[in-house]
């Protein structure tokens, strides 16, 4: 299922960055994310769009009506009408995280994770900021979380790389260099 979730993804991403169609890849994700809210509200309306009994018009029109109401842009209607006649609809949410790490790729962002050993300032977040943008050269968006645990400093995780300059992550390499 991995790559029908990225085929339908990257097509999707294809579409949002095409420079003709003008659309915001932060709106286009904000406006599935709420499809996705209300499918995941409304188990009703999921088993209509999901059914294979019901004629595929009539599912488009309810998309259109819903969509019109949620003030949706004509692509995003368009790909979810598209997920409903390829019977995807279940796999919209695996989609929508992919079609988010494809967005980020294609607009040079990274993600990342920094856990800190006390709450960090404006000034801090922005100077830590710069430092992983230094070293990845993407831009970044990072989501702080609180670790008292790390003592000191703090730990930032980009993808699979961990850069850690906690008091903790220091006291454990001491320990391993005593050790051997």
């Amino acid at each position: 299922m991995a790559s029908v979730v990225g085929t339908y993804a990257r097509a999707f991403a294809d579409v949002v960055m095409a420079p003709k169609n003008q659309l915001d890849p932060a709106r286009a994700l904000q406006e599935l994310q709420a499809v996705e809210a209300l499918l995941q509200e409304s188990a009703q309306l999921r088993r209509v769009l999901e059914n294979p009994s019901i004629p595929g018009e009539r599912k488009r029109a309810v998309i259109k009506a819903l969509s019109a109401r949620m003030g949706t842009t004509t692509q995003v209607r368009n790909f979810v009408s598209v997920l409903i006649d390829h019977r995807r609809l279940p796999l919209l949410s695996d989609i929508l995280k992919q079609l988010e790490e494809e967005l980020d790729e294609r607009q040079g962002f990274t993600e990342a994770q920094v856990s800190s050993a006390r709450q960090l300032s404006d000034a801090e977040k922005k100077m830590l900021e710069a430092e992983i943008i230094r070293l990845t050269g993407k831009k970044v968006r990072a989501r702080y979380a609180h670790d008292a645990s790390l003592l000191g400093g703090a730990v930032v995780q980009v993808g699979s790389t961990i850069y850690d300059g906690s008091v903790k992550g220091q006291l454990e390499k001491i320990r391993q260099q005593l050790v051997g």
